[in-house]
């Protein structure tokens, strides 16, 4: 074995940190030696969209915000592999990084918490959610657009406190999250994934190396989960074609029906939900089927609604 470490790239927030542990966890069940002192090193990275809590995500620059600087310390070799949340990796990655593993996918439903309400759909009219999603924002205004939906920004304990403290009524994050930080008792509501769809690769986990770093490859590919991999791939397929930036709500399920079947739902709106476009497809559940279906239904919403939506979207 190396006896170099392994450097675990990874953004420093508490859900970022537990995702790069369970990494660690997961790579020393596979490979026991990787178990002695020193063997595996987490590197914590700071980000723009970590730094920059002030303003929108669309504001200060769009796609690449939890990933470039991270990307930047793989390519100067000062990390081996890197640690990310699926729904933060941009469709296209900087030239010799690849994404070799996804680990089982966690839950992809998004959770409704609040004091005042059970669910968002109870909330007094008026009422103000507060959301760094667009995605969000725009599915809730499309059922209620009484609703004030805020920016709202920072970690998982951040928003809590937030949220405690009154400066919102009610917020919305990702069940992995809550769940990979043991916080699922802060949950009012679990909201269903296709009546309120989840971001594109809501719950993975991804984790990137260097095309040619062969002992990165090889410890990558004892973890990487096969279903995973084809469920997020038909989702970033949707996305690519559709070249969702964050100022576009865009967002995908995909789940395997009891044939086997690989089952998709796609969303695109308006971020003030006055116009939301749905569709549904499925395919054999291959990785190959599964990315051309992606794509064909990126390509037949991107046709109905014409490229004026997508330009003046923000």
């Amino acid at each position: 074995m190396n006896d170099t470490p392994l450097r675990i790239g990874t953004r420093g927030s508490p859900l970022a940190l537990a995702q790069a542990y369970e990494t660690k966890e997961k790579l020393i069940a596979a490979f026991p030696e990787l178990s002695a002192e020193g063997a595996i090193e987490i590197v914590v990275i700071k980000t723009t969209g970590d730094v920059v809590l002030d303003r929108a995500l669309q504001d200060i620059g769009g796609k690449g915000l939890f990933t470039k600087e991270i990307d930047e310390a793989m390519l100067a070799h000062d990390i081996d592999i890197a640690v990310h949340s699926m729904k933060d990796v941009p469709t296209y990655l900087p030239d010799s990084i690849h994404l070799p593993c996804m680990m089982e996918r966690e839950d992809v439903r998004d959770v409704f918490i609040s004091n005042k309400a059970k669910t968002v759909w109870d909330l007094p009219e008026g009422a103000v959610v507060g959301s760094a999603s667009l995605r969000r924002q725009s599915q809730i205004l499309a059922r209620r657009p009484d609703l004030k939906v805020i920016t709202f920004r920072g970690n998982v304990q951040t928003r809590m406190k937030k949220l405690n403290a009154g400066d919102v009524d009610g917020t919305l994050l990702a069940a992995a999250g809550l769940k990979r930080l043991g916080m699922q008792e802060v949950s009012t509501d679990v909201m269903d994934a296709e009546d309120f769809v989840p971001a594109v690769g809501q719950g993975a986990i991804g984790i990137t190396c260097l095309e040619n770093d062969e002992r990165a490859n090889r410890l990558l590919a004892a973890l990487n989960h096969a279903p995973t991999v084809v469920r997020v791939n038909a989702e970033r397929a949707f996305l690519a074609v559709l070249d969702g930036s964050c100022r576009t709500p865009i967002a995908a399920n995909t789940w395997f029906a009891d044939d086997g079947a690989l089952q998709f739902t796609g969303l695109v709106a308006k971020p003030d939900g006055s116009e939301v476009h749905r569709i549904s497809r499925t395919c054999a559940a291959d990785l190959v089927a599964a990315e051309n279906m992606g794509r064909e239904a990126g390509q037949e919403i991107k046709d109905k609604i014409g490229p004026d939506f997508l330009a003046t979207v923000g």
